[in-house]
């Protein structure tokens, strides 16, 4: 396939808001489904008769499968396509998505839900790249801000809709809800996606050693790291804090604090029309500060502060992230291409942070509480910061 066109789509234009509404449905099913089973924890723990340890399996071994796909996606769709690539793992993860809700055993859920992850690297891995061939590159930060809003309605969703159902009829009827959602979301994004105007294929390994030797992509990536390992670890911690004195809160009221995802959601989209404006070197730094002060507001004890700490730290998180991912990207096509490949290690560093750094806040909580997770969270952003001033300094080859 060969260029036909560069301009892209404006915002206004038909082919604009039917690639926006797409791809913010491609985002929320997608992490609707990937997080679908931590808001099920206890239930399934209760259900199979495993371990807490062992019930969190069913989330890690799909951001696992998502994690290590996505190294072989983002290459593939320089072959392949972006379209084909996106259509396909949306579909077939709702499929997988309705399976799961009939698993059998917990065996068979667990590898499902492997076989999900896998599935579901496909969207992440290649909508930016697409974002940045398709729209007219004075929207790619505000289309870029539309679809991570997307993934952080989805993040949120999943887990509430999953856990309502689950008081009602149990950890299957969680879910089927989610299932239903994501076939939704598939019928929708096969119907409203538009095909690629701008793709034209790339092969060989230049473009993925390039994309690894680029400073300013390397600092990229370690923000990706970064910044969604403090977001993680902050969450994975405050279900203990919640459901501890002085606040007592069972599952249910607790799960409540996911509705801060709408701040992030909202925060992400505002970012990526701020970027466009004042540009991307400009915005991360400030997304960084305003993280930094949600942390600190959740050092104070009574509950409203630290649930309005929570918001802010949302807000400034997904600011970060909303920016920076698309501006991997703009660097990497404003380099001589590779945008797949860049994207799919972005990704690979954001994985790999909300691992390691939010398995680490279940150590920094048992041996100092929260003031420890506060530490850890506070830490991670402070380096997030500094690579996002190394970032101002790198070569201008991108705003």
């Amino acid at each position: 396939m060969q260029t036909v066109t560069v301009r892209g789509y404006l915002p206004g234009e038909a082919g604009y808001r039917r690639l926006s509404a797409a791809l913010f449905a491609a985002g929320l099913a997608t992490f609707a489904m990937l997080y679908s089973t931590q808001a099920l924890l206890p239930e399934l723990s209760r259900v199979f008769r495993i371990s807490p340890s062992q019930s969190a399996f069913s989330v890690s071994l799909a951001t696992l499968g998502l994690g290590v796909a996505i190294l072989i996606a983002g290459p593939a769709s320089e072959i392949l396509g972006r379209t084909k690539l996106m259509r396909w793992s949306v579909a077939t993860a709702a499929a997988i998505a309705v399976l799961c809700a009939i698993a059998p055993n917990w065996q068979t859920l667990l590898a499902l839900r492997g076989l999900q992850g896998i599935a579901l690297a496909g969207l992440p891995a290649v909508a930016i790249a697409y974002l940045r061939e398709e729209v007219h590159e004075d929207s790619h930060a505000r289309a870029s801000g539309l679809y991570v809003a997307g993934t952080a309605v989805g993040g949120m969703t999943g887990r509430l809709v999953a856990g309502g159902l689950a008081d009602i009829g149990g950890w299957r009827a969680g879910l089927a809800g989610v299932a239903v959602l994501g076939v939704v979301c598939a019928v929708l994004v096969a119907v409203l996606l538009p095909e690629s105007q701008n793709f034209v294929r790339t092969t060989g390994s230049r473009q993925t050693l390039r994309v690894l030797k680029d400073p300013a992509l390397l600092a990229l990536y370690g923000t990706a790291a970064t910044a969604m390992g403090a977001f993680v670890a902050v969450y994975n911690a405050t279900g203990f804090r919640l459901a501890a004195a002085p606040y007592e809160l069972g599952p249910g009221l607790a799960s409540l604090v996911f509705t801060v995802y709408l701040v992030g959601s909202a925060a992400s989209a505002v970012a990526g029309r701020l970027a466009d404006t004042y540009g991307r070197r400009a915005v991360v730094p400030v997304g960084c500060l305003v993280a930094l002060v949600g942390i600190a507001l959740t050092l104070a004890g009574p509950l409203p502060l630290v649930v309005a700490g929570l918001a802010v730290m949302t807000a400034g998180f997904f600011a970060v992230h909303g920016v920076a991912s698309g501006w991997v990207a703009v660097r990497a096509h404003a380099g001589g291409g590779g945008t797949g490949q860049a994207a799919s290690f972005y990704l690979f560093a954001y994985y790999l942070g909300s691992s390691v750094f939010g398995g680490l806040a279940g150590t920094a909580w048992t041996h100092a509480a929260w003031p420890g997770v506060a530490a850890e969270a506070g830490g991670l952003l402070l380096i997030t910061l500094v690579l996002a001033l190394l970032l101002r300094r790198s070569a201008k080859l991108t705003t």
